[in-house]
């Protein structure tokens, strides 16, 4: 399985950016993909997750924010990040956790929010 991180970037406070998450490989038996971040000199915490069957996961610092989705065709898990702050300001990364107790990890975007 190989998961691939893209969308990161440089953005105002309050602007948007999307993160996506394609994986591939062996990937039918997911238990649940989700976004996890870590800012410097922080631990890395879950950001969102979403499951198998859909159920949803927030840190409540993004709650409102930011929306985890994922396209079943295209393997792909999206991070839509609203009304962004200097404080989200970390490198993301993706996470699929399969059924046989696997974990994955995506190599990391970086998103700076900064004026």
């Amino acid at each position: 399985v190989q998961l691939q991180a893209s969308g990161g970037g440089l953005v105002q406070p309050g602007g948007s950016l999307r993160l996506s998450c394609a994986a591939s490989g062996d990937i039918f038996l997911f238990k649940a993909m989700g976004w996890y971040r870590q800012a410097p000199g922080k631990q890395r915490e879950l950001v969102a997750a979403i499951t198998r069957r859909g159920s949803l996961t927030y840190a409540d610092s993004v709650k409102v924010r930011f929306t985890i989705s994922r396209d079943s065709a295209k393997n792909t898990a999206y991070l839509q990040m609203n009304s962004l702050k200097p404080e989200d300001t970390a490198v993301y990364y993706c996470n699929a956790l399969f059924v046989s107790g696997n974990n994955y990890w995506g190599q990391g975007t970086l998103v700076t929010i900064s004026s």
